[in-house]
């Protein structure tokens, strides 16, 4: 498919998961350094739930000048939760990509934790199940108090402003999302990911997409999401058209272990949409390259 291959020239995957973690994962960073490399990728953000890749990324890009590794953050307990100095740290080490709380959100918390016997949980479930057993405290994290924004919320953005970092919304809910974006915005941070805005815990409709749109957010579609199911694929376009290919970047979410690659997930994401539902190849370049470097540059 060299059309196909050609799109990926210089495309960046926002969002993967690799080892070293504590999770398992399919590849560790040297192996997705020299996949993006083979394939003529620019580049890839390392996200962890738990530790700050800055470290492993600058690593990779002194092994691999030709791979760009982007360093990443992830706002949940294992560092602190919300906290400042964690970021600020985060920056100093040049981390570009802020994750707000994803498998400590108490908003994803209730909706993993639902009371159905039947429920196939992730992965990271079952540490929060193996350390409450330990009787080691697994705090749930909200960014709202009565209604309004914590404090350390605003401190960290405005760290994140000074170092013209990304920050991406997660898993919180839909509340603590337009507050957080609309504060974002009023500290004059420029750099706004809706992360996987079709995945079922953190799904927004078109119309709540257009409003962070209108604040100048991407809006984050994910391989996996409708890989495995959890969406399907109609909807997924659909919602791409709504947006507009200029306000929508094209990730994978991979690093599972029984997952394809993740660069094997973004050619599979560009031929269905080129292939089957007519986008053209600059409508998809615009979505994994030209997009994604607006953000890291």
């Amino acid at each position: 498919m060299p059309e196909i291959d050609a799109i990926l020239k210089g495309a960046y995957d926002l969002h993967v998961h690799s080892a070293p973690d504590v999770l398992p994962r399919k590849m560790d960073d040297i192996e997705m350094a020299q996949r993006i490399i083979n394939c003529g990728m620019g580049g890839y953000a390392i996200k962890s739930h738990y530790f700050c890749t800055s470290e492993r990324a600058e690593l990779i890009k002194k092994m691999f000048p030709l791979c760009d590794a982007v360093g990443t953050i992830t706002l949940n307990s294992s560092v602190g939760g919300v906290n400042p100095s964690a970021i600020e740290m985060a920056g100093r080490s040049g981390a570009k990509l802020v994750w707000f709380p994803t498998c400590d959100a108490a908003h994803e918390i209730a909706h993993v934790f639902n009371g159905d016997p039947d429920k196939k949980l992730p992965y990271w479930a079952q540490i929060i199940i193996e350390m409450k057993a330990m009787g080691i405290k697994t705090p749930v994290i909200t960014i709202l108090e009565n209604g309004k924004l914590k404090n350390e919320v605003y401190e960290v953005l405005d760290i994140m402003t000074s170092k013209n970092m990304i920050l991406a919304t997660s898993h919180i809910s839909h509340e603590e999302a337009f507050a957080l974006v609309s504060a974002a915005k009023e500290r004059k941070l420029e750099r706004i990911i809706i992360t996987h805005a079709d995945f079922p815990t953190t799904f927004y409709n078109e119309s709540e997409q257009a409003h962070f749109i209108e604040q100048g957010a991407y809006i984050e579609h994910c391989y996996t999401t409708w890989a495995t199911n959890k969406i399907d694929f109609k909807t997924v376009v659909r919602q791409i058209r709504a947006a507009g290919p200029d306000h929508v970047i094209l990730s994978t979410d991979l690093g599972q272990k029984t997952s394809i690659y993740p660069d094997e997930g973004m050619k599979e994401f560009a031929r269905r949409l080129i292939e089957e539902e007519g986008f053209s190849a600059d409508e998809v370049r615009k979505m994994m390259v030209t997009n994604p470097r607006a953000l890291i540059a």
